[in-house]
């Protein structure tokens, strides 16, 4: 019935704008160059735009134009990073240069929003719908963006009203599935209201007609593999002066999903003598946040976010793929009842005639995991991380700015217990506390008006989280309770530069030189009572990642064509029989758009993989090649219609071993953008 009420109130919207207004809608291929509807507060790193050349942005122009309805592949379409896909909980991954997202943060709108137990997101859980930019910060990434930001940040950034009226929404279906999304907002002048919401619902996928079918998968529509994501959001805003801003903002994602069942061949995983037959009934998020911006006065100003996040899912292990029946021993109910409170306060103030700034920032996290399964006692494990905060940026000359960074990051436990089902009694492990510094410098050199160099040397950590050095990973792993903390120190060159306001060109060189680097290493002991090879994280040692960014982007009149590659070499330094997983060394991505009128667009990317390793101990992936095809087409007025083919070959993939991706796959959707 909800979706049944949502689509109603779409079209009634698309009516009740086209009786009132008549503009003509942009098409959705045509690159968004004002981005007014940022929610600039958001943000983290506030500076004049070629002081950006440190990040890059995703609009939500190129979002649509790609059709990428979620943010792990919205970002897969940029350079330095990888998709992958943690198949046994059927979960959505990135990597950046080779970082996962335990050391990539991910942010909403300066807000970390990671699940506390494990430092992870699922990104096949967050939606695009209700986006205005994804920022990505990488190598150098300023100390504001808070711990463990080894390998970079990722911010997605919500929108803001800018006018007295403004509504955008969409209703359509996809390949064993639909979508339904709204946004509405007002800007009165001092106060605005944005709201959104939006539903995005997989019965299953389909697989490749060239898949072979095996005992625990027949092909066709891939079993197990629906997720229904209902998203709603508010923000109210508060704007007194040209100086300051207010906010506050509540959002509540509501999930479920089915796991897919191992579908491999792979005789050292453990997976295919003993599948896993595993759905989520709900994996549910709430948040609650409140942003600030206080100009004291020409010189200085502070900047406040306080946030109470709320994570709860269930994770139900059934006997066999009947999914009705929870009774031998390795079935189970597991419910997480997590949450995350904590504050962050930023001050900043500019010196010698606005040459230089300074920013200093003091952050406050606490994380508290509470789990149990059906019929044992709830047990408790909480961290609290402070971090202390200095950057500089100093204005060598017109041309070339120096930028420095320091922050201290303490975590230490507050509680953590086990379970011993033997006893039936819970225990406590003993108290632990991480100490860890970052440290980085970097220069930017204005080459003109169009074109920057810069270079950035970054020493950056990664805190061990209470899953790391706890879990026993459903009966799998051995916990270590002793895992330090690893550190990296990044290097890098990079430059931007445009030509004849047409020509976009990036590139970037990198290295990052880890250690204590923890690695989730297979079949470290044998266990005899359930016959299975057990594994552990360890600081395994050193190891190092090196790779080159290359991009190029051509945009004139109807025309947008636009390539970038990705190399990336990892290596363990200390024992290279240890494989890293989940990276191909070569990705490509490419794509050209041409628009035959205003409204009238036509669009084809292409993108290749190399193969990658699956398992520390070898196994692998091919690589793969993926084509896709997009088109808009008005239909009246702001009215568009959408539609696309994903996978246009029917390629047969994985991006992990024993998972395969989706076949051939379409979508049509009805747009409406006001």
């Amino acid at each position: 019935m909800c979706i049944v009420r949502l689509n109603i109130l779409i079209i009634l919207s698309f009516l009740l704008i086209q009786l009132s207004y008549g503009q003509d809608l942009s098409s959705p291929f045509k690159r968004d160059t004002t981005n007014n509807n940022v929610f600039k507060l958001g943000e983290v790193v506030v500076t004049a735009e070629r002081e950006r050349a440190m990040e890059s942005t995703l609009s939500k122009t190129d979002i649509e134009t790609f059709a990428k309805t979620d943010v792990s592949r919205a970002l897969n379409v940029l350079p330095g990073i990888t998709l992958s896909n943690v198949g046994p909980r059927n979960e959505a991954m990135i990597y950046l240069r080779g970082f996962d997202l335990r050391q990539v943060p991910l942010l909403i709108d300066g807000v970390p929003v990671y699940v506390p137990y494990d430092g992870y997101a699922d990104l096949g859980r967050f939606t695009t719908f209700d986006l205005a930019e994804i920022s990505i910060s990488k190598g150098y990434t300023s100390v504001l963006y808070g711990p463990n930001a080894m390998g970079g940040a990722i911010n997605l950034i919500t929108r803001k009203p800018v006018r007295n009226f403004e509504l955008d929404a969409a209703a359509g279906w996809l390949s064993g599935g639909y979508r339904s999304n709204l946004n509405i907002g007002s800007n009165l002048g001092k106060f605005y209201l944005q709201g959104s919401l939006s539903r995005l619902k997989k019965n299953f996928f389909p697989l490749s007609s060239s898949f072979v079918p095996l005992a625990t998968e027949d092909g066709g529509a891939r079993g197990n593999s629906y997720s229904r994501d209902d998203k709603y959001a508010i923000k109210v805003g508060y704007t007194p002066n040209n100086q300051s801003e207010y906010a506050l903002s509540y959002s509540y994602q509501r999930g479920e999903k089915g796991s897919p069942v191992y579908a491999g061949s792979d005789p050292m995983n453990n997976l295919l003598r003993q599948p896993r037959y595993w759905q989520w009934p709900y994996w549910d998020k709430q948040s609650l946040y409140f942003i600030s911006n206080n100009v004291i006065d020409s010189t200085q100003y502070i900047k406040t976010r306080f946030y109470y996040d709320i994570f709860k899912n269930q994770l139900n292990s059934y006997d066999d793929g009947s999914y009705t029946s929870i009774t031998r021993p390795y079935a189970f109910k597991s419910l997480y009842n997590d949450y995350t409170l904590g504050g962050i306060t930023e001050y900043g103030k500019s010196l010698w005639a606005d040459r230089e700034l300074i920013k200093a920032t003091v952050q406050y996290k606490r994380d508290v995991h509470r789990e149990h399964n059906e019929g044992e006692p709830q047990r408790t494990m909480s961290d609290h991380t402070l971090t202390l905060g200095l950057e500089n940026t100093f204005h060598v000359t017109t041309a070339l700015q120096l930028l420095t960074g320091f922050s201290y990051n303490h975590r230490a436990s507050i509680e953590a217990q086990n379970y011993l089902s033997r006893t039936d009694e819970i225990i406590d492990y003993p108290s632990n506390a991480n100490n860890a510094y970052n440290v980085q410098g970097g220069l930017i050199y204005q080459l003109s008006n169009k074109q920057a160099l810069n270079l950035s040397i970054a020493r950056k950590t990664r805190l061990a989280t209470t899953k790391d050095r706890y879990s026993y990973r459903m009966g799998t792993a051995i916990p270590n309770p002793d895992l330090n903390a690893e550190y990296t120190v990044n290097y890098e060159i990079a430059y931007n530069g445009s030509f004849l306001d047409a020509v976009q060109v990036n590139a970037a060189v990198f290295y990052s030189d880890i250690h204590n680097t923890i690695l989730n290493i297979n079949n470290v002991q044998y266990d005899p009572e359930t016959e299975t090879w057990l594994n552990q994280l360890q600081n395994a040692g050193a190891s190092r990642y090196k790779g080159v960014e290359l991009g190029a982007n051509y945009d004139l009149n109807a025309w947008r064509i636009g390539a970038n590659y990705t190399y990336i070499k990892m290596e363990n330094k200390t024992n290279p029989e240890i494989y890293f997983i989940n990276v191909p060394t070569h990705k490509i991505f490419g794509y050209a758009q041409y628009s035959f009128t205003r409204n009238l667009s036509l669009q084809g990317n292409v993108e290749y993989n190399s193969e990658r390793y699956s398992t520390s101990y070898g196994a692998k992936t091919g690589g793969f090649t993926l084509f896709n095809l997009g088109a808009s087409v008005p239909v009246w007025q702001k009215v568009s219609l959408e539609a696309g083919i994903n996978n246009l070959t029917d390629k047969n993939y994985a991006l992990t071993e024993g998972y395969p991706e989706a076949g051939r796959n379409y979508f049509a959707n009805i747009v409406f953008r006001y």
